[in-house]
């Protein structure tokens, strides 16, 4: 995923000013035949890099065009992201293309959200519509054994790089890939959240890698319809507690991306259901706030539910800008319609700027309630109250 970085002064290696030269040139090419030039001597450089675990050249070099140059940093960051979740491997002669992929699952609960290992019988169905429905007929896949948070994914573009060349090589073999997890951190528990499972293809060199780019006029669109269709009774017994919505395979990075945009109205529409149903009261009953939280920049927009009757605040939505949006981007108006979608009739928007805080004692944001002032959303005295927190 394309990285926002603040910029830095640091000196930086001859690497990673390289990758910067390059990245530019690239950049400043006229035509396809220099930027199939650049692009080659970008991508060998990178491949070098990640071989040699310089997570630090590659960031580096990412940072310091972020605010000088931003085709050069955009060109850097494409590349490098396309050298960590793909390859070409050479097996008994024969190259095969490797592609790193991530199929993102939205999903609410009022209880924990699971993610954890997955069972060989569950992996195998979960492959064969895949490989029905997703990918191309010449695609060899392997998967994870395991259900990720968000909190577990491959930190580093290294670490995503090691894990791609791993999977490769296992769907190159037909095999699934069994993950050591003891190190994985602990999930973090919200009551809207994303849950990843993660595979590789591998077809031979130049072979279509997905349904939608083999000659039968299949589109993403009806991949994605007969995935839901006939991918989510496997998933079930994964989600046990949730509802859930299943995404479309895609390369990694461009999978988390997509998934990042799909779960800012998904938790808000989720909001408006786990209110209701722990409420016992209709959205007409509710009231949104809605305030723009800014640290150097705005960052995120916060929504505050409550009582329309009442000043206080039950719960809270945290709506992150995302890619080149910024405060001239018209994220209210989208806001404002899901609400209106959803059942709530009355919404507050504040026009003033929300300091970027957060609790001092639990560490929790803080919503803005009708009155212009950041609180804590606390529910109504709750057995089993669950996070107030959904992203």
């Amino acid at each position: 995923m394309k990285r926002n970085r603040l910029p830095t002064r640091k000196r930086i290696s001859a690497d990673a000013s390289e990758l910067g030269r390059i990245a530019t040139s690239l950049a400043d090419s006229g035509g396809k035949l220099e930027d199939i030039f650049w692009e080659k001597k970008l991508s060998d450089l990178i491949c070098k890099l990640l071989e040699s675990g310089a997570e630090d050249d590659l960031n580096a070099a990412l940072d310091r065009l972020f605010d000088s140059n931003a085709s050069a940093h955009d060109c850097l960051a494409d590349a490098v992201e396309a050298a960590a979740e793909s390859c070409i491997l050479s097996v008994d002669g024969e190259d095969y293309d490797v592609l790193l992929f991530n199929v993102p699952l939205l999903a609410w609960s009022r209880f924990s959200i699971p993610s954890g290992t997955i069972p060989t019988s569950t992996l195998q169905t979960l492959g064969v519509q895949l490989g029905a429905h997703v990918f191309s007929a010449d695609a060899r896949i392997a998967l994870t054994n395991y259900l990720f948070s968000p909190d577990q994914l491959p930190r580093s573009f290294v670490d995503t790089w090691l894990l791609m060349r791993e999977l490769g090589a296992a769907a190159i073999r037909n095999e699934a890939l069994a993950l050591d997890v003891t190190s994985l951190p602990e999930t973090n528990q919200f009551l809207s959240d994303t849950r990843y499972l993660i595979g590789a293809i591998a077809v031979p060199h130049g072979r279509p890698l997905f349904r939608w780019n083999e000659n039968d006029h299949a589109t993403r669109e009806t991949a994605l319809k007969e995935w839901t269709k006939q991918g989510t009774p496997c998933l079930e017994p994964l989600l046990t507690g949730c509802a859930f919505q299943p995404l479309l395979a895609d390369a990694y990075h461009a999978a988390c991306r997509n998934a990042d945009m799909a779960s800012r109205p998904y938790s808000l529409r989720a909001s408006v259901d786990f209110l209701q149903t722990t409420l016992g009261k209709p959205a007409e009953s509710l009231r949104a706030v809605i305030g723009a939280f800014y640290d150097k920049r705005l960052e995120e927009y916060r929504i505050a539910f409550g009582p329309r009757d009442d000043d206080v605040i039950y719960h809270g939505v945290i709506w992150p800008l995302l890619g080149s949006e910024d405060e001239n981007t018209d994220v209210i108006s989208d806001i404002e319609v899901l609400l209106r979608e959803s059942g709530v009739k009355e919404i507050v928007v504040h026009n003033q700027q929300f300091p970027f805080e957060f609790c001092d004692d639990c560490g929790a944001p803080l919503y803005p309630n009708v009155d212009g002032e950041p609180v804590h959303a606390e529910l109504p005295e709750q057995n089993n109250a669950p996070s107030q927190t959904l992203h």
